[in-house]
């Protein structure tokens, strides 16, 4: 048996489908009209707003990124530290993954007030004990990280301003979405209005 199928769409038939609420037709609600417009208001304000939304978070991202790279670099400094065991070996020395892979091993410093400390570092692979590597140090002397490099400061941004970009549609698509619920529920509750003024002169009498 052989099933008909439905004509595939005109590509100038397109954009009368995704607005088939905005059609003048007899059958159309004030509320298709309502849910019609507010998608088309939600469209192109969402489109107007990512641009400029990504530009203003990447531009505050960028500033307090700087700021705090500035503050690291005043407040830390580095010391050399001794490793008071050897580095992990990698299992596949010589390759790319081996020249960036760092292993967390003990090590031994001595903190701005001259006490002698361990606390433990990230190293290259293969360090025998007894190297001296550079250890971060804040301004109370505990172990941290190096201040954000300038690409660091870069990639934080510029995945900030990602997230903003992104926020923009999924936020419009869920005040559509409320909007939508809520147009529905009062199509709902006219439907009932209408059907209590119906019914009776649908009820037979016995």
């Amino acid at each position: 048996m052989v099933r008909a199928e439905p004509p595939e769409p005109e590509p100038d038939d397109l954009p009368r489908l995704l607005l088939w609420r905005l059609r003048s037709n007899p059958l159309r609600r004030r509320a298709d009209a309502a849910q019609g417009w507010i998608a088309v208001g939600l469209a192109a304000g969402v489109l107007a707003a990512v641009p400029v939304v990504t530009v203003l978070a990447g531009k505050a991202a960028h500033r307090h990124y700087e700021e705090r790279a500035r503050h690291q670099a005043a407040t830390r400094h580095a010391v050399p530290a001794v490793l008071l065991r050897d580095a992990p070996r990698h299992p596949e020395p010589g390759s790319d993954e081996a020249a960036k892979a760092l292993y967390t091993v003990q090590v031994r410093f001595t903190d701005p007030r001259g006490h002698l400390r361990t606390g433990r570092a990230d190293v290259p692979p293969s360090l025998p004990a007894g190297s001296t590597v550079p250890v971060w140090l804040d301004a109370g002397g505990e172990p941290t990280g190096p201040p954000l490099t300038p690409e660091q400061v870069r990639n934080h941004s510029l995945g900030c301003a990602l997230v903003a970009a992104l926020s923009v549609p999924l936020g419009g698509a869920a005040v559509y979405r409320v909007a939508g619920r809520r147009i529905e529920r009062r199509n709902l509750a006219g439907w009932d209005t209408a059907w209590a003024r119906t019914a009776p002169g649908w009820t037979i009498s016995p």
